[in-house]
């Protein structure tokens, strides 16, 4: 077993190359984006890496390295009549696969944070990032080396699809987790072809309802600021709007007008809107379902806060939801009755992040509710065991 202590020299030591090695970085990352044909904005966003991401990543291990050793903590402890001495304590999981697509910041950041709570890990990357991904890999294995730990506990993996179909279904390094990061088809391809216990980073698709009470400059703020990249699962994507909001169609013209300025592309229902917008027409049942990635929005008025908890829990991903408003009581009760990840009263739902949050860096954000939730940092990437002392009790 690693030390606490050594794996943050690791850690430390990484961040110290990333930035030794920035040019390096960025110039294998140029390839990729070269390679790439564009066709995908928020995955072209994703795939870049420049000086900010790359000063990102090293931050991203500082502050990994900074963090409590999750490993050891006692949970329980029992004092047994007979004697014996019951301790519950967390332990690494063991090892870990995460496949996901063309972010190369997931390189570190995962990978921080599987070796921080003792874990190996196997990193699949995709094509698209696989110039950027190779030279990351390299100089993780440079720090373990520099500090004398074994290069095995970060690996990096170069398989097509069918190759990776079958490392997930035979499981020849015997995982005991695997994480794919990603979208709908990546998740439902290794839920598909694997066995291994999955915990899914699962899709965006966040909505916003504003209340009765809600605060206009408030609301256009943190509707904006939730589409301020386009890229990540935190975005914004559905805006409900209680039909009792003060001067509702007023506001509703003014925050159209004011989020197609911004660059959005508005869908909005039509009922509910007494006047003419180019932004209004029918939206689709399809859609209310579909994370964007993209510059797309959609408005709907609604007759209740209840009814936009209806739609938030039949439609979201489970992963962030937020309502705008000044009534305390409605705010507590929307924040206990939405099922996502995160829920958030007068803030935007950007903030569902590991850093954000005060975890540090993420290998996901889980919108599941097994094994953990939300940001997964150093502390969620254990199991626990117990321990039992004793001297010859037999029952």
């Amino acid at each position: 077993m690693v030390t606490s202590n050594k794996k943050d020299q690791v850690l430390k030591r990484l961040a110290a190359i990333i930035l030794e090695q920035e040019a390096a970085i960025i110039s294998a990352n140029a390839k990729d984006l070269q390679a790439y044909d564009g066709a995908d904005e928020s995955m072209y966003d994703r795939l870049k890496a420049g000086k900010e991401k790359v000063k990102a990543m090293a931050d991203a291990c500082l502050q990994t390295a900074a963090m409590a050793d999750p490993v050891g903590k006692e949970l329980y402890h029992f004092d047994h009549p007979n004697g014996m001495r019951v301790v519950n304590q967390t332990v690494p999981f063991g090892k870990i696969l995460i496949i996901y697509e063309s972010r190369p910041d997931v390189t570190i950041e995962a990978a921080a944070t599987a070796f921080k709570a003792g874990n190996k890990i196997w990193l699949k990357g995709g094509k698209e990032a696989l110039h950027t991904n190779t030279v990351l890999a390299g100089l993780w294995h440079r720090a373990l080396e520099a500090e004398g730990v074994d290069t095995g506990f970060v690996n990096y993996l170069k398989l097509d699809r069918a190759a990776t179909q079958e490392l997930i279904r035979e499981n020849p390094y015997r995982f005991d987790l695997i994480i794919p990061r990603g979208g709908e088809r990546l998740i439902a391809f290794v839920r598909k072809h694997s066995n291994i216990p999955v915990i899914v980073s699962g899709r965006g698709n966040n909505f916003l309802y504003v209340g009765a009470s809600a605060d206009y400059g408030m609301a256009l703020s943190i509707i904006k600021n939730g589409k301020s990249r386009i890229s990540v699962c935190n975005a914004l994507d559905k805006v409900l709007i209680d039909r009792s909001w003060p001067e509702l169609e007023d506001k509703l013209q003014r925050l159209s007008s004011a989020l197609s300025d911004a660059g959005l592309e508005v869908i909005t229902d039509q009922d509910g809107w007494a006047g003419r917008h180019d932004a209004l027409q029918p939206v689709p049942e399809s859609m209310w379902s579909e994370e964007f990635l993209s510059h797309r929005l959609v408005l709907k008025v609604v007759d209740s806060m209840e009814e936009s908890i209806i739609l938030t829990n039949r439609y979201s991903g489970g992963h962030s939801a937020t309502i705008v408003t000044e009534d305390q009581k409605q705010a507590r009760a929307f924040m206990e009755e939405v099922d996502c990840a995160a829920v958030y009263h007068n803030a935007s739902t950007r903030f569902t992040d590991g850093g954000q949050l005060g975890m540090g860096a993420e290998i996901a954000i889980s919108t599941q509710k097994l094994h953990a939730r939300g940001p997964i940092s150093v502390g969620q990437l254990v199991s626990n065991k117990w321990m039992v002392y004793g001297n010859g009790q037999i029952r």
